[in-house]
């Protein structure tokens, strides 16, 4: 980190708003799409995708000098590696979508209070919302998806008897518990998440999935594994231990929880969930975690930790 200047690395820094808005206005023209077929000129591009060209090849241009897209000597512009995440479907088109939308909106909101700028800003809290836009209720679980191999690998190295029922809570679309099961067939999936999420249902039932809708607030179904995926960090402690006892009442003796999750490292180390804590907070009041504060609240709420690694939280019911 020293061959930065002090100036470019707070410029760089400082700049991110401009950045997470253009990447979330090409995101949403699908321009990265539009060069899915190779070099081509802004005015071109803008034609097809309805923008403005001088704005267009504007923003190409600030956004080829970080390495996304890229422009050549006759001032056509192609996609790269990262521009390539942009087309859709792959996930990252709706997380800039999302960052350069809605949570763009929200973040200019950020303050030191410790309460969540989303509720104040919409009149109700963010998953509310989303219930109703299914547009961007629909974006968001897409987003959610991304990543989803690396988390269908860490639970599918875990030790499975093969006949335990795993139920996957706040599931969404169910895509990790569909994995899961297809690597291990032997194994009976409840998705469990509110009624408005986005799913496939033949995808869900050809996996041996079933889906049952509720709140994890109130209760949950009763199963051998839960499975919670990136959920505990959208909600405040008090919140958070409120849903592992929820868990907590439907298990029984020596039922499993596992929690793909961030574990936060000591000091300064960088590390990409210290700036997604502050979206949890703007958003929720939610909070990444680090090891103590994980044991904190799983000892709290009357679960024994096995193992708490970054990525991968195993504990036992007591």
């Amino acid at each position: 980190m020293t061959d930065v200047s002090p100036e470019s690395r707070l410029w760089d820094l400082m700049r991110g708003a401009l950045t997470a808005r253009t990447l979330g206005v090409v995101a949403e023209l699908g321009v990265a799409d539009a060069l899915g077929g190779g070099p081509r000129p802004a005015d071109d591009v803008a034609r097809e995708v309805g923008a403005d060209p001088d704005v267009l090849h504007r923003m190409l241009r600030a956004l080829a000098s970080d390495g996304v897209f890229a422009e050549d000597d006759a001032g056509r512009f192609r996609n790269t590696d990262a521009s390539e995440l942009l087309r859709y479907g792959g996930g990252w088109d709706d997380f800039a979508h999302l960052f350069g939308g809605v949570w763009f909106r929200t973040i200019a909101d950020l303050g030191t209070s410790g309460d969540a700028a989303f509720p104040a800003l919409y009149g109700t809290d963010f998953w509310s919302w989303l219930a109703d836009h299914p547009h961007e209720r629909a974006a968001f679980d897409r987003a959610m998806e991304q990543g989803k191999e690396r988390r269908i690998e860490r639970l599918a190295e875990l030790d499975w008897c093969g006949d335990e029922t795993v139920v996957d809570v706040g599931g969404g679309n169910g895509s990790n518990l569909v994995g899961l099961l297809r690597r291990h067939p032997g194994l009976c999936g409840i998705v469990f998440d509110l009624a408005e999420t986005v799913r496939d249902e033949d995808a869900l039932r050809e996996a041996g999935c079933t889906f049952v809708a509720g709140s994890f607030f109130e209760s949950v179904p009763a199963g051998d594994v839960y499975v919670l995926s990136t959920i505990l960090h959208d909600w405040d402690d008090e919140s958070a231990a409120a849903i592992l006892s929820t868990i907590h009442a439907a298990a029984q003796p020596e039922t499993r929880l596992v929690l793909l999750e961030t574990v936060l490292p000591p000091g300064d180390e960088p590390h990409g969930a210290k700036w997604l804590d502050l979206l949890m907070l703007t958003l929720f009041a939610g909070r990444e975690r680090d090891e103590a504060q994980w044991r904190a609240l799983l000892d709290g709420a009357g679960f024994e930790p096995v193992r708490i690694e970054d990525g991968l939280i195993e504990a036992r019911c007591r």
